[in-house]
């Protein structure tokens, strides 16, 4: 639990890819993220600056670059996660548009870089097939205005602006991709736990519906023969209680079933729970147990679970890696856990000279699965490995 919680806190604290931001902490950082791409700026600033121009003309071009630049941060800001309306955005584009191609005729050269912020806006707020005709228009219109006023960068900022622009199209495809990633992963974890309560329902229904019936009836003919027939109502009763103690049975064994863990699960959340805690960690993909038996996996995802919880609390490790592998033996086909780390452990860890109660209760439930541990010190950290039968019925024994 604690695991899932610094997990969601990490995650809360990234920026959430094209979505907008949901304090003022995040608002801050994605306008820094934007801020550096501003570079552009500077000659425009630095021609204002210079004092070359008229006052009029340098206050027109001050206020010019700050409407031109407000316009640029709005469309670019709104657009990571609440974008304006079609319309609205097309307007806003031409605004720059104009204010890029009278500012570079009227005030020269040095402002012929705002094309490449007409170029960006282009690509991210524009469908795809009008980004694809706008960006060259606007490479197009750079470089007439550039032959107008005689810009040196010119024919260095062309290529720049089509790819730039184009650029900008296969980021907002990411972050459409990343989104809709984002939604159908929620959606897939819905339908799961919706079939995972239906299932649950349906298991129930059939184990206690037959078994309730049965109690209710035999209840009834005992309450009717217990007048007359008391030692045929006894007879009931007794039955009344077997089958209760059956379904009992049943219902445990069924709740045994989903609390029962999986080696996947446990694998992802070791990930989760050593990443959290600033392990290095080296982890298989998700183990193939096409045969093994769901009381071998069940027990060698209690003993990874407690591995790992080791690790992070007691090893002070740096590193930790884990292996899942089949093996044949003289015994039978067997699955394999190994789980080792480079920490210098404690005894309440199990890695001192006296394994811990975790360990102890550990070996004791592989040894009711027909597996066996084996846990030690290295000359550098503790491993931990954990071996049981691959196939139903087999059992580890003495020998790997």
């Amino acid at each position: 639990m604690t695991d899932d919680r610094t997990q969601g806190a990490r995650e809360d604290r990234l920026l959430r890819m094209g979505e907008p931001p949901r304090t003022l902490g995040e608002a801050w950082r994605k306008l820094v993220w934007i801020l550096p791409w501003l570079v552009f700026l500077s000659s425009p600033v630095h021609d204002l600056a210079a004092g070359a121009h008229r006052p009029a003309a340098t206050a027109a071009g001050w206020a010019g670059l700050a409407a031109f630049t407000g316009i640029y941060l709005a469309l670019v800001f709104r657009n990571m996660g609440r974008p304006f309306s079609e319309p609205v955005v097309a307007c806003m584009v031409g605004v720059l548009g104009v204010l890029a191609v009278v500012l570079t005729l009227t005030l020269g050269g040095a402002w012929i870089g705002l094309f490449v912020y007409v170029s960006v806006v282009c690509g991210t707020t524009f469908p795809l097939r009008v980004a694809y005709a706008a960006i060259p228009a606007t490479t197009v219109a750079m470089v007439l205005a550039g032959q107008v006023v005689g810009a040196e960068a010119m024919w260095t900022l062309v290529l720049l602006v089509l790819l730039v622009g184009f650029a900008m199209t296969g980021v907002r495809q990411l972050v459409r991709t990343t989104v809709e990633l984002r939604q159908a992963r929620a959606t897939v974890a819905q339908l799961a736990a919706n079939e995972e309560r239906l299932r649950l329902a349906r298991d129930l229904h059939d184990l206690l519906g037959h078994s309730l019936s049965l109690i209710t009836l035999k209840s009834e003919l005992a309450g009717r023969m217990l007048p007359g027939q008391p030692d045929k109502a006894a007879q009931q009763v007794a039955d009344i209680e077997q089958v209760s103690r059956q379904a009992l049975v049943d219902v445990r064994e069924a709740v045994t079933g989903y609390r029962r863990p999986r080696l996947a699960a446990e694998l992802a959340g070791a990930r989760v729970a050593l990443t959290a805690a600033g392990v290095s960690c080296e982890l298989p993909a998700e183990p193939a147990l096409d045969g093994v038996p769901e009381e071998s996996e069940s027990a060698l995802a209690w003993a990874l679970r407690e591995a790992v919880t080791n690790v992070v609390r007691h090893s002070g490790a740096r590193r930790c890696a884990v292996e899942v592998v089949r093996r044949q033996t003289l015994d039978g086909p067997l699955l394999e856990l190994c789980v080792e780390d480079d920490g210098t452990g404690g005894s309440g860890s199990g890695s001192g000279g006296d394994p811990g109660n975790g360990l102890t209760g550990l070996a004791e439930r592989l040894e009711k699965a027909g597996g066996l541990l084996e846990a030690g010190r290295l000359k550098r950290g503790f491993r931990l490995v954990a071996r049981v039968p691959a196939a139903a019925g087999g059992s580890v024994g003495s020998r790997a």
